[in-house]
């Protein structure tokens, strides 16, 4: 009788479009919902604060070690920023060994990689109140200080709930040299110089053309701050030939995601081209995909939604930049779209060219209008694909936010058409299809670092 209840438990397990769903283990849950993450911020399904209870309750079931390697990893590799300090300070609450309390303060230190974030992780400790803070927080700040130079401290030394004076004071951390023991004693003073930056100067009501220009010819605007001020130096007249110079020069060792290029190219629609070439630079790195390989990328209504309530970038942006850095790595390309209708419970799936950079992108806007707004229906466009494409795949990459909608059957059941199946989940919801097991992966997050985890699974498996 209980192995009855157990599996009648199981099966109202649904996603958000009541598909069957499958419960994963605390730790995969929440490197899937943080890697796709923008924390406290609103999802098409889940409020943020609906997400951060969830990240909370999983973070109690987990390790120390393995809170702290996600959070290095979620700042290093996924290049998240709020994400990796609430997972360490859930990391601070729990109970652990020395030895494992120890790692949490070394964590913190890789984790803090802007001066700014020295005063935020005390800002999140104390959201609920001031309270004594933990030897390992003060540890991990003091470690991580002595990073920061004068300019470093001076840009993101702001007049919030926390200031940097404050998380120095707290830390107690040693400066490196006398040198910086100077820089720190300005900061302690409030005599640190204004910072160099677009913001100060425009603040100041300097010409946006003249500062924009001078900043770039100097190297001193930051390669993100390049992207998101395109429109402002298109509008000013900035000359597009040394715009176009930053953002090829820059783009190699940028550490923008690739749907921030596609999101640029929206509001400077003049520079899409040297856009997708810079994309195509930031990409050369990557690693190379052997043979034949299949990209599915959901175009439904829910991945039409933005990321967050607050992103100016929806989650088709980053399932199209992934299909791109995709595509510019594979030996042979194969790419469809797929959507459909939640009231007839029918997939409609489409073959898309193989188109380079935002060729490819706009392939798959395309679609997004001719297949309908229902979400995907994996066993039904996999059947598809299977009876339209007549040779094998090395491996099959569906890119999707998981919200399947066929009712009817498990998405376990869909065809496996590559040597291996990938579902890379560009989505942060709790419930996830019963794949795991069936022969696919599950790979969460938008950041080009999947293909290097895809390249690095593929190579262990030849061995």
């Amino acid at each position: 009788m209980s192995k009855s209840n157990v599996k009648s438990k199981e099966a109202t397990i649904t996603t958000h479009e009541g598909a069957p769903a499958s419960k994963e283990s605390a730790e995969k849950e929440l490197t899937r919902t943080v890697s796709c993450l923008l924390l406290f911020e609103d999802a098409f399904y889940e409020s943020g604060k609906a997400i951060a209870a969830r990240i909370e309750s999983l973070c109690e079931k987990v390790s120390i070690k393995f809170l702290c390697d996600l959070a290095v990893k979620a700042r290093t590799e996924l290049k998240l920023r709020h994400a990796p300090l609430f997972l360490m300070i859930q990391a601070l609450k729990k109970k652990g060994t020395p030895a494992e309390r120890n790692l949490v303060g070394q964590a913190l230190s890789e984790v803090i990689r802007r001066a700014d974030e020295l005063a935020e992780i005390l800002a999140i400790y104390w959201k609920d109140g001031r309270k004594k803070v933990p030897r390992q927080l003060k540890a991990g700040i003091a470690k991580a200080f002595p990073k920061f130079n004068a300019y470093n401290l001076a840009k993101y030394n702001r007049d919030g709930a926390v200031k940097l004076r404050d998380a120095l004071f707290i830390s107690h951390a040693k400066p490196k040299d006398q040198e910086q023991a100077e820089v720190w004693k300005k900061l302690i003073e409030g005599k640190l110089e204004a910072p160099d930056t677009w913001e100060v100067q425009l603040s100041a009501g300097k010409d946006k053309k003249e500062t924009f220009s001078r900043l770039i010819t100097e190297g001193k605007l930051g390669y993100l701050a390049l992207l998101r001020n395109l429109r402002n130096m298109e509008d000013t007249g900035v000359d597009r030939a040394i715009v176009k110079k930053a953002l090829l020069d820059g783009a190699k060792d940028s550490v923008a995601l690739p749907f921030r290029f596609i999101t640029a190219a929206k509001y400077a629609p003049q520079l899409e081209e040297t856009l997708g070439q810079a994309m195509t630079v930031a990409a050369e790195d990557l690693p190379k995909l052997p043979g034949r390989t299949l990209v599915v990328v959901d175009v439904s209504g829910s991945m039409q939604a933005s990321l967050s309530s607050k992103s100016e970038m929806n989650r088709v942006d980053a399932a199209c930049g992934l299909a791109i850095m995709i595509r510019e790595q594979s030996e042979e390309f194969v790419g469809y779209a797929t959507a459909g209708n939640d009231h007839t419970r029918v997939h409609a799936t489409a073959l898309v060219p193989p188109r380079r950079a935002f060729a490819l992108r706009d392939a798959i806007a395309t679609k997004m209008g001719e297949l309908g707004g229902g979400g995907i229906f994996m066993v039904q466009v996999m059947k598809f694909i299977q009876a339209k494409e007549k040779n094998a795949f090395d491996r099959v990459i569906i890119i999707t936010d998981e919200q399947d909608c066929d009712i009817s059957v498990r998405a376990s059941e869909a065809p496996k058409l590559g040597k291996q199946n990938y579902i890379i989940n560009v989505g942060v919801y709790e419930p996830a299809l019963p794949v795991t097991g069936a022969g696919w992966t599950r790979i969460t997050g938008f950041s080009e670092r999947v293909l290097e985890w895809i390249k690095a699974s593929e190579s262990d498996n030849l061995q």
